[in-house]
């Protein structure tokens, strides 16, 4: 017999922090990322019992939702994007002061030319270096070739050092 209360649970612990993790990056905010986060599983939720046998790609469906709820979440708030936040405290609390700031310099740096590159290189970005998706992986995802998605990878890095460039020129 077929458990999907089981089956979804166990969907949710593999996916859970992934998800929180892309729509943390996404909207820059602790509390409304897990409010986004809490909502995408919600909706999973409902169309899964629904829909269980009709769901061939578990993440690409979850990423979906999540995608979706950032965009309603930006249209409904009117506000502008940041990506990345609060990472100084991965930063090692026995490194000194002065490389401490450094560290963090170059993380806003590092933030600050994510916010702009288009969303498409964004989402290449995080899924392949932050959630260690694989190229085959991104592709399902995105439902796109592996090879769009290796150039798409490949545009979003050469953006990312351009962008990285003006950024330390300023």
């Amino acid at each position: 017999m077929f458990d999907f209360k089981q089956t979804f649970s166990q969907l949710y612990d593999d996916y859970v922090e992934k998800i929180y993790r892309f729509v943390f990056i996404k909207v820059n905010s602790r509390e409304i990322a897990e409010d986004l986060t809490s909502e995408t599983f919600l909706r999973a939720w409902k169309r899964f019992q629904e829909n269980k046998d009709k769901i061939r790609n578990h993440p690409a469906f979850f990423y979906q939702i999540a995608r979706n709820l950032v965009t309603d979440y930006y249209r409904g708030k009117d506000k502008m994007k940041v990506i990345f936040a609060e990472y100084d405290q991965i930063v090692d609390p026995s490194i000194n002061f002065e490389d401490k700031a450094v560290f963090n310099s170059d993380l806003e740096g590092v933030k600050k030319a994510i916010s702009c590159l288009k969303d498409s290189y964004q989402e290449v970005i995080i899924w392949h270096y932050l959630d260690d998706l694989s190229i085959p992986e991104i592709a399902d995802l995105s439902k796109k070739s592996e090879g769009n998605v290796r150039v798409n990878l490949h545009r979003a890095l050469e953006a990312l050092k351009k962008e990285l460039t003006e950024i330390k020129k300023v």
